[in-house]
């Protein structure tokens, strides 16, 4: 079973809604202390499922979540990258959490391409930011790749209220200039 919603095609990567068999992907990603570090921290195998749930869930209610970000070569889950505005976000966030052993290989920018293109076209949204952490340089640099800028501090909502948090984007007129100019 999927969730309803589209399916992304990249030059190596499919992002497509949440699906049943993604539990794996998602209990390896926040089972994974370096994988989850930035992105709620080390979690059990039940909280991967709510995870994975709440991202299905998204898709349903909202007509948008995460993709479940597949290699083309292999058909191994990446990781899930793409729009997240839970109650009380600071914004119309495009995210990204990629498996460890696939990291340095561009997935996480080339996915969230896709997703920003999708989500400026498809949603409407005419600003997207990205939550990171200050001391996330890898997730800094996926951020600059994409142009995005630093916009200040930012605050999130319970639980994670007291964790600081850097406010990333742009907005979609210079997304769109941007794309315009690139190869």
């Amino acid at each position: 079973m999927i969730a309803p919603g589209p399916t992304l095609e990249t030059p190596r990567l499919l992002l497509r809604p949440t699906a049943k068999e993604d539990l794996e992907g998602f209990a390896t990603l926040i089972g994974d202390p370096e994988s989850a570090r930035y992105i709620g921290g080390l979690q059990p195998r039940t909280m991967a499922w709510r995870a994975m749930n709440a991202m299905a869930g998204s898709w349903v209610l909202n007509g948008y979540s995460m993709f479940s970000v597949l290699e083309k070569a292999t058909g191994r889950w990446v990781g899930r990258v793409g729009p997240w505005v839970p109650e009380g976000w600071p914004g119309t966030e495009v995210g990204w959490g990629i498996l460890r052993e696939f990291w340095g290989r561009g997935y996480a920018t080339e996915a969230s391409a896709a997703a920003m293109d999708w989500a400026f076209e498809h949603l409407g949204w005419t600003r997207i930011i990205h939550c990171i952490d200050p001391d996330n340089e890898a997730s800094k640099q996926v951020a600059l790749r994409l142009g995005s800028r630093l916009l200040g501090p930012g605050k999130l909502p319970p639980p994670y209220g007291d964790s600081p948090v850097e406010l990333w984007g742009q907005d979609r007129d210079d997304w769109k200039a941007r794309r315009k100019g690139a190869p």
